[in-house]
């Protein structure tokens, strides 16, 4: 996973403002102890903070790979 499918997924998650507070301010036990930006600077797995992001907060499994969204055929009906 790349840097910025992680930044996608967290704001696709939590919303543009919120995510950042997550990414900055929570501190994650699995990350031994530090805050998602923290992981990623010191070169943590993008999806591996994502994973520990995700149990932190109890996000869905189904929703790990981005929140469903309707498709055209969906839409249109």
């Amino acid at each position: 996973m790349r840097l910025s499918e992680f930044r996608a997924l967290m704001h696709d998650e939590f919303g543009a403002g919120y995510a950042g507070v997550i990414e900055n301010s929570l501190t994650l036990l699995e990350l031994g102890d530090r805050t998602a930006a923290l992981a990623l600077a010191q070169g943590e797995d993008p999806k591996v903070v994502w994973q520990a992001v995700c149990r932190a907060n109890e996000v869905p499994k189904s929703r790990w790979h981005g929140k469903l969204k309707p498709t055209k055929k969906q839409h249109a009906e």
